[in-house]
């Protein structure tokens, strides 16, 4: 997946690798790089595993222990996401309630626009017009449920096993899917988590 990451989570330093670990994370890229470029080029469906494998000069066996599913050669930053969202709650601003840093991250970090990268552009389309992808977007971030649930409740003083707390984080990370077919993505997700601070029948009182 193109890199438009600007949180400060994604730029801090990581230990140095030794010989074996550069080893294994330049032949990931490799694979990563060039499945991307040959999903750009001639479409997700349209490109079979094994010639990935050929493109990056490994065999299929080695793209497997990197990548076990074909849908993860599009999306790599699995753990990245989970960290930069845990984050987004542990470090709000002094004052803004979870919902509120819940709803900043989603804009961030579901909102990516291309800004005139015409590659990026591209991806995104495939992206877009790929069920499977979509899905497989859609289902890696709920498999962040967990760990946001137990953050929500930390920050919260609410029990680790508060059902509100999951429920919060479920509906906090499936909100950008569930209104996604609205024309403006900004103004319905701002919607949903609206929804997600006050409740159903604040919003109802005003007419809304």
């Amino acid at each position: 997946m193109p890199d438009t990451t600007t949180d400060a989570a994604a730029a801090a330093s990581p230990a140095p690798m030794g010989r074996r670990e550069r080893k294994k994370a330049a032949t990931r890229q490799a694979i990563a790089d060039a499945a991307l470029r040959l999903f750009l080029e001639r479409g997700y469906d349209e490109v079979g595993i094994r010639e990935i494998a050929d493109a990056a000069d490994v065999s299929t066996t080695t793209l497997f222990k990197h990548f076990p599913v074909k849908e993860a050669l599009v999306f790599d930053e699995d753990a990245e996401q989970e960290a930069r969202l845990l984050a987004a709650v542990r470090e709000r601003p002094e004052g803004q309630s979870v919902p509120a840093a819940l709803r900043e991250h989603a804009l961030r970090a579901r909102l990516a626009t291309a800004d005139g990268d015409a590659r990026f552009a591209a991806f995104t389309d495939m992206v877009n017009s790929t069920p499977a992808l979509r899905d497989y977007v859609q289902n890696m971030w709920l498999r962040h449920t967990a760990a946001l649930a137990e953050v929500i409740a930390q920050e919260s003083g609410l029990p680790a096993d508060d059902p509100a707390c999951t429920a919060l984080a479920h509906f906090a990370l499936e909100a950008p899917r569930a209104v996604h077919t609205h024309q403006d993505l900004r103004q319905a997700i701002t919607r949903a988590f609206e929804l997600l601070e006050n409740g159903w029948n604040a919003l109802a009182r005003t007419g809304a």
